[in-house]
């Protein structure tokens, strides 16, 4: 009974119609396949059949129907098919999940055709609002081809309907400037060449023609050729076009703009008082700012916000060639505006060598300096000369630099009672020392090592004799080339490089313990002691090998190896201890110590009196070197002489004696 009843349950009207599939407007697994490869069977059609007399089509997951699925795989030849069979202007301009019609899906997946084809089946329904159709992100077709770079759907739009070129997104921006960012030149050659009326708006209030600033010329001609009043659009911060080049820094494309504009669009300034000079200026871009200076002389004048001048920005930068261009009067017209342009304060009361000077750039203190216009006592809002300010950079080999070229050229600190002054005590300098003398007394005591041990293993060996009494070879204790010039010079030059580092090594453990603020200069000694050694023991080498080697191949590599290989160790070392300027600026320090002791007395007293020994120091180092190059030089004219002698004479060659 109770089987029974169960039975008539699952049999009855109730349970029935829940065993039947609810048809919930879901395309079926086999019209899906069908479409989407381009192929439509029987079966196929006759469910479309069925949703056209049913009046509803079938979807999928994200609501395609068969145009969106056969325009997402680009079978246009299908598209045409269906909907000449099952079309309705509503199919076109359908939309799925994320609000895409059919063309959406095609232009997205870029097939050109299948766009062509919606293109020309939306033009003879003769709904021309099926192309305006916008998606979630309110973007039309076009802006989606735009943004793809897809320039024949471009084309194709915009030559039906060239009001779309007009339409913005939800973001306020135009698929001319998507064109443009898609980097698509027959792309916006397309939408400039059929749209008059079209937009150019891109985001936070910019225009095309900001954002083909950094896509080339060519885009650049073909907007302004459009529209030459996009140079002088401003975005949301101030900045036109010309803002935007001259960051950039292309001189071409900064030449583009000019041509196409006013002279005044360079006086535009942004929201923070900057020209397009300015930003060129503070960039380095000296190619860029010399071309705004020819096309607007007066442009030199602008002053931020900050009151400076284009020359501030350069200098603040620390770039050398915008500020050679102030230098030169051919860009700055009369020797006034030069000058008043050189001194100039902005509203801190810094000049522009005071900016060089934080910017720890000697080389541009140099260049201003070198004009002979630019005074160095003129004191900011804080009451500090350049001069204090190099006294407080925090990289030592900038601040000896500057101190260096603000000496030459009679720098002055502030005026103050010189007991009231700061007084260094050298913990920076100590500090770094005590960290690097370790290294270096290692080093010190490499090099004596193996200059003892090259008196004990000298050159060419000893001499020879025989032992008549037992019959065998002896050596005796004089060295076989103890005759030779070039044996006494490598003696000579051996014995003065384990001194020399010998005396590094005291010096360097002697300093180190002393912890004194005039330790630097025990350790300045060290180091000159140390390099010295260091040559020496490198010439004493090329010495001993001109005095075994006949070989004129072998002496000329030899020659080679020594001469290039001192020369990168030179420079190698140079370029990180000496200042970026001028070997004139360095003499005329030198020059100045000896001539004006007050001057001198003044830097000692303040905080760095190692910066006054700092170029002396520096041309002890260069004199070592080059009397390490000489010697070399010499040892080579030495090697040759004695060869000559030994043809002449026949005496047997050097490496005939070697055993």
């Amino acid at each position: 009974m109770g089987l029974h009843h169960c039975i008539q349950l699952c049999t009855g009207n109730g349970s029935a119609a829940a065993a039947q599939p609810r048809d919930d407007g879901m395309m079926s697994s086999k019209l899906y396949l069908a479409i989407c490869g381009g192929r439509l069977n029987e079966e196929a059609m006759a469910l479309l059949d069925a949703d056209h007399v049913a009046g509803k089509y079938k979807v999928s997951a994200e609501r395609n129907n068969f145009l969106h699925l056969a325009a997402e795989r680009g079978h246009a030849k299908l598209i045409r098919e269906l909907y000449t069979r099952f079309g309705h202007s509503s199919l076109l301009s359908s939309q799925n999940s994320a609000l895409d019609t059919p063309l959406h899906c095609a232009v997205r997946a870029g097939h050109g055709n299948a766009v062509t084809v919606l293109v020309e089946l939306a033009r003879d329904s003769g709904d021309d609002s099926v192309l305006g159709c916008k998606n979630e992100a309110g973007e039309t077709a076009l802006h989606l081809a735009a943004k793809l770079g897809h320039a024949a759907a471009v084309e194709a739009m915009v030559s039906k309907a060239p009001n779309l070129a007009s339409e913005v997104n939800y973001a306020g921006v135009s698929p001319l400037y998507l064109a443009v960012m898609s980097k698509s030149v027959p792309a916006v050659r397309a939408i400039t060449t059929s749209c008059s009326d079209a937009s150019a708006a891109g985001p936070s209030s910019q225009n095309a023609l900001h954002a083909a600033v950094f896509q080339g010329k060519e885009m650049i001609g073909l907007l302004l050729n459009w529209n030459p009043s996009l140079a002088s659009e401003a975005d949301d911060s101030g900045s036109t076009p010309l803002h935007f080049a001259s960051s950039d820094g292309d001189s071409s494309i900064v030449g583009a703009i000019l041509r196409a504009v006013p002279p005044c669009t360079v006086r535009i300034r942004d929201s923070g008082g900057l020209s397009a000079l300015h930003i060129a200026a503070g960039m380095g871009h000296d190619g860029v700012a010399k071309a705004l200076m020819k096309w607007c002389p007066d442009a030199a004048e602008l002053r931020d916000d900050r009151g400076g001048t284009f020359l501030h920005a350069a200098a603040r930068g620390g770039h050398l060639e915008v500020v050679s261009l102030a230098t030169k009067k051919s860009m700055l017209g009369h020797s006034h505006l030069s000058r008043g342009l050189l001194n100039s304060q902005d509203r801190d009361g810094n000049t522009p060598l005071h900016l060089a000077v934080a910017a720890r750039a000697p080389r541009v203190a140099e260049k201003l300096l070198c004009t002979g216009k630019v005074r160095a006592d003129v004191m900011n809002n804080d009451g500090d000369t350049p001069l204090d300010l190099s006294a407080r950079s925090t990289s030592f080999f900038s601040m000896l630099g500057l101190m260096v070229t603000l000496a030459a050229f009679k720098g002055q600190t502030r005026p103050q009672r010189q007991d009231h002054a700061e007084k260094w005590n050298g913990y920076g300098i100590t500090k770094g020392m005590e960290k690097t003398s370790d290294n270096l007394a290692v080093v010190a005591v490499l090099i004596a090592t193996v200059a003892f041990t090259a008196t004990n293993n000298v050159p060419g060996a000893y001499e020879q004799a025989d032992d008549d009494t037992h019959g065998k070879m002896f050596f005796k204790g004089m060295a076989v080339l103890q005759r030779k010039d070039l044996f006494k010079c490598f003696l000579v030059l051996d014995s003065f490089a384990l001194v020399t580092s010998v005396i590094a090594v005291v010096l360097l453990v002697f300093g180190k313990a002393s912890r004194s603020a005039g330790s630097w200069k025990t350790f300045a000694a060290a180091l000159h002691c140390l390099w010295a050694s260091l040559i020496s023991i490198i010439v004493a080498f090329y010495a001993a090998l001109s005095a075994v080697t006949t070989t004129r191949a072998v002496s000329i590599i030899a020659y080679a190896i020594i001469i290039y290989g001192f020369a990168v160790l030179y420079y190698t070392v140079y370029s990180l201890i000496a200042p970026p300027v001028s070997v004139w600026t360095v003499w005329k320090v030198i020059w100045r110590k000896g001539r004006n002791s007050i001057f001198t007395g003044r830097i000692r007293q303040q905080q760095y009196p190692i910066a006054s020994a700092y170029a002396f120091n520096l041309l002890v180092f260069k004199t070592i070197a080059n009397l390490g190059f000489i010697g070399a030089i010499a040892i080579s004219f030495l090697s040759e002489y004695a060869k000559t002698q030994a043809r002449h004479s026949g005496a047997p060659a050097p490496s005939s004696l070697l055993t």
